[in-house]
């Protein structure tokens, strides 16, 4: 009996999915973004997707990728393996932030602040993703520039990237201070 494909891909049938890693398991994965383009050809439109996700263990790691597909959902494997491959870690103080602070990537710029317990995390869309996949609960936030969600999800995670605890601050002032 031959393999009939009738997918519209000529790259064959789909490769079996690989086990879930037991270590993955306690990262939650968001889709924070899924854009279709349209490419428009003789015999009508070819759609393409775009999909951006961020995974995070809710403890302060995180990772994001961007995947490229004809489906959807091919696209979000793909960003989802990607954004596995590359985490950092974010510090934190409690369900808080350390000091205030802004991110800037493309168009987007986010202003990260600080809030006492208790408060919540004051942030829409893509900021907010971003801040639940890390952790962190008490937040304000201010999205400025552009709307895009990648832009905005990559200021984010500029932001975060740039937090520094008190003794790291002490340590770098103390580390440049000239000798006397």
């Amino acid at each position: 009996m031959a393999f009939e494909n009738n997918s519209r891909d000529s790259r064959g049938p789909r490769a079996p999915r690989e086990p879930r890693d037991p270590g993955r398991m306690d990262f939650i994965e968001k889709v924070v973004a899924v854009m279709r383009t349209a490419k428009v050809v003789k015999g009508g439109r070819r759609f393409n997707f775009t999909v951006f996700v961020v995974v995070g263990n809710q403890k302060g790691v995180i990772g994001f990728g961007s995947g490229k597909a004809k489906e959807a959902q091919d696209a979000t494997r793909k960003a989802t393996e990607r954004a596995h491959k590359h985490y950092f870690t974010v510090q934190t103080k409690g369900s808080t932030i350390e000091h205030q602070v802004f991110g800037e990537q493309d168009g987007g710029r986010v202003m990260l602040r600080p809030a006492s317990p208790g408060t919540g995390l004051i942030a829409g869309g893509a900021v907010r993703a971003v801040l639940e996949c890390v952790g962190i609960k008490d937040v304000l936030s201010k999205s400025q520039g552009s709307n895009n969600h990648m832009a905005v999800a990559k200021a984010t995670i500029d932001a975060l990237m740039q937090l520094r605890s008190a003794e790291q601050i002490r340590a770098i002032r103390s580390a440049g201070a000239p000798a006397e």
